[in-house]
């Protein structure tokens, strides 16, 4: 096997604050009455977006690493939480964490479903942990993080709305697939948005392919489509194809580029490159489709 693909601490059945991991109601209640309201949110945030690394968790619910550490590790102590990373050299790559097995119970006891098996919980982890997407996954969780983040320092800024994939498939259907939706305001009218993170691992036609299914959505659902890109020169190559392929109407195209934008503020700040414009905007300032430069009111 791939060393970089080897995988840590997913635990098959280790003995802990649950014992043998044998859940009951009774176990998951006396769980959820430790549990602090920030505890319920990084619940309710891993179960809606599956997994996210510790800084993203710091920026999410914390103000410090150190306390940041210190809660994850206790929660994943009670098996609240689970982690897992690969081996990288020289080193081993930051923990993800996912609900462990009491915390995916607490989810399910609060939908009235049963509770799972510990040892389902932990087979899907070990899949999510191998899976070929986990990558994009984080980039995608990592775009909305940073708008969080940047809403806990800046007054008047809120991410107001965040679905992640499998949320936006139930809201388009079969005609496009976008990686997240979300609905951001800062001071101003709320901006709706659909992103397409890119790795740069596709043809540029592929990822152009895709702005045809944008162009079906019904008129309610035309929001901007925001590519994040890894680089400046993947984004400069784009906005190249585009020129030659044209853009649907009714399609407003935006993109920024995840290293231009950590110096520039992040995805909240002016770093939006409108496509047939040349200059940057912040996510806030995107304007209608309509061509008149006034913004979006969500």
């Amino acid at each position: 096997m791939d060393r970089n693909r080897l995988i840590r601490d997913i635990p098959p059945t280790r003995t802990s604050a649950t014992g043998s991991l044998r859940l009951t109601a009774s176990v998951v209640a006396a769980e959820l009455g430790r549990l602090t309201p920030r505890d319920r949110l990084l619940l309710d945030l891993l179960d809606q977006h599956r997994t996210f690394t510790t800084d993203q968790l710091v920026d999410l619910a914390f103000g410090s690493v150190g306390r940041a550490r210190n809660r994850l590790n206790t929660l994943h102590d009670r098996d609240i939480l689970d982690r897992f990373r690969h081996y990288h050299r020289p080193g081993s790559q930051a923990w993800r964490w996912t609900l462990g097995p009491v915390g995916a119970a607490i989810i399910a006891a609060g939908r009235d479903e049963a509770l799972p098996r510990p040892a389902a919980v932990r087979d899907a982890t070990a899949r999510l942990a191998m899976s070929p997407t986990l990558v994009h996954l984080v980039t995608v969780n990592g775009f909305f993080v940073a708008l969080t983040a940047h809403a806990r320092t800046r007054l008047g800024a809120r991410l107001v709305r965040w679905w992640n994939e499998a949320r936006c498939r139930e809201a388009c259907g079969n005609l496009v697939r976008p990686d997240g939706h979300g609905v951001w305001s800062d001071n101003g009218p709320a901006v709706p948005f659909w992103v397409e993170a890119d790795l740069g691992t596709e043809t540029l036609s592929r990822v152009v392919g895709k702005l045809t299914g944008y162009a079906a959505l019904p008129p309610r659902w035309a929001y901007p489509v925001l590519f994040w890109l890894p680089t400046t020169a993947r984004e400069a190559n784009l906005h190249a194809h585009l020129r030659r392929a044209g853009v649907p109407d009714g399609v407003t195209v935006a993109t920024a580029t995840a290293d231009h934008a950590a110096a520039s503020g992040g995805p909240a700040g002016p770093v939006w490159r409108i496509v047939g414009h040349p200059d940057r905007v912040s996510l806030a300032g995107l304007p209608a489709p309509g061509g008149d430069g006034a913004p979006w009111d969500g």
